[in-house]
């Protein structure tokens, strides 16, 4: 018997038990939110009613736990496998394939390049890697088993207008499915480092975070088909983010200009433990982009204003900075920072917010909270603290990594609580 939040309920019994368990469990759902209530009314819950059969809550879950089972109930085994699309449709005239396509949610429900046989095959002329190659197996939301390959791949990347050169990073890229999605509205970006960059056309000059290169455009927007059509995700289905992000609409994808950074400045995929000459992508993931409203001013130092922004940060103790070159050589060569490492550890010993701040962000009371019962520092001695108590909420500076990317047209940043997972070797996929 699982008790679960309300909002997911149909995952657990549709999703999750069609692609991973294959176990029909008792399912009793519990009202959402459970984060940010008082214990009034959190104590109110265990009074109230099972979303699922509508019966008061203790007694769906006594009852769930001592009924026999119903014959639906004793499959045992291996669970069959999930029945697959069909390698081809039907023929048929685009503009009914286009609806198709939105109907089935294969789409970010604009227009796609139709994937014909022709320019699939043309598209995998990208990769030496064979169309029939399993690529990855689970790769489902929260883990589940949609197995896919690099024809699939290949037909997503064809879909979004990509090129054959652009397929090996949206290869890279497949690999990191599922990508991250929460209740509370966080997404993901696509981070590409080395020669690949310049191969394809990457833009990460003037206008680098818009849509003004094709080659960004296009691996941001086979991102969004990834995650739709191999991660399967659909709102309210598989995902249940209230707001969503939209960041999600491009998945913001950044290609660091390595030839604007200042003496002593690695790349961020030197940084991870990769050699320069490597074409790496990295999928970040977090939930806040802050925009620095403005260029720096002569009167207060960047650094102390990206400490004071850091303040909104205050959860998983992670952050990214996305800041223009011009940013960059007035930190290295105006205020002495001589690495990325040594800006890291300035704002890890000056951030600071109150603990009371920190503890009401539900992503940090939810996640740390319960290391801090455990006994684990510092979390544990915060919780102890009075809430106006100021505390050092990124105590590990290597959490906290810079990105340098822009055209030097003004001195501005973005400050994020994105964290950085595995770089992914694109060479691998030529």
């Amino acid at each position: 018997m699982s008790l679960a939040n309300e909002n997911i309920v149909s995952f657990g019994t549709g999703a999750h038990f069609r692609y991973s368990t294959g176990m029909p469990l008792r399912y009793v759902g519990m009202p959402y939110p459970f984060t940010g209530l008082n214990e009034e009314m959190l104590k109110k819950y265990p009074d109230g009613r099972d979303s699922v059969s509508g019966k008061p809550l203790m007694e769906a879950i006594v009852g769930s736990l001592t009924a026999p089972l119903a014959d639906a109930e004793k499959i045992s085994g291996t669970p069959p496998e999930a029945v697959s699309e069909p390698r081809y449709l039907p023929p048929d005239t685009a503009d009914n394939l286009q609806r198709l396509f939105k109907d089935r949610d294969w789409t970010d429900f604009n227009p796609v390049i139709l994937p014909t046989e022709e320019k699939v095959a043309a598209m995998l002329k990208g990769t030496g890697r064979k169309p029939d190659e399993l690529v990855k197996k689970e790769s489902g939301t929260f883990g589940t088993s949609r197995p896919f390959t690099v024809e699939k791949v290949a037909v997503i990347a064809v879909m979004a207008g990509a090129r054959p050169e652009y397929l090996p990073t949206i290869l890279a890229l497949s690999t990191q499915v599922p990508y991250m999605d929460s209740t509370t509205s966080s997404a993901s970006m696509a981070l590409v480092n080395g020669p690949v960059r310049r191969e394809i056309g990457m833009n990460s000059g003037i206008g680098a975070l818009g849509p003004n290169a094709e080659a960004n455009s296009v691996i941001g927007r086979s991102m969004v088909l990834i995650h739709k059509i191999i991660q399967g995700y659909k709102e309210g289905v598989s995902g249940f983010s209230s707001l969503s992000n939209p960041i999600s609409y491009s998945y913001a994808p950044i290609a660091e200009n390595e030839e604007e950074l200042p003496e002593g400045w690695q790349p961020f995929h030197v940084l991870m433990g990769h050699k320069p000459e490597d074409s790496v992508v990295t999928v970040l993931m977090g939930w806040n982009f802050v925009n620095c409203s403005g260029s720096v001013v002569e009167h207060y130092a960047p650094q102390l204003l990206m400490r004071d922004f850091m303040g909104v940060l205050a959860a998983t103790g992670a952050a990214t900075l996305i800041m223009d070159p011009s940013v960059a050589d007035l930190l290295r060569n105006a205020q002495g920072f001589q690495t990325k490492a040594a800006l890291a550890e300035w704002l890890s010993r000056n951030a600071q917010v109150p603990a009371a701040t920190y503890w009401a962000n539900s992503i940090a009371s939810g996640m740390m909270g319960p290391l801090g019962q455990q006994g684990l520092e510092p979390y544990a001695t915060w919780r102890k603290v009075p809430g106006e108590t100021r505390i050092r909420h990124f105590p590990n500076a290597s959490n906290i990594r810079t990105v340098v990317v822009g055209g030097q047209t003004a001195s501005v940043w973005f400050i994020t609580d994105f964290m950085a997972g595995r770089g992914v070797s694109i060479d691998a996929w030529r």
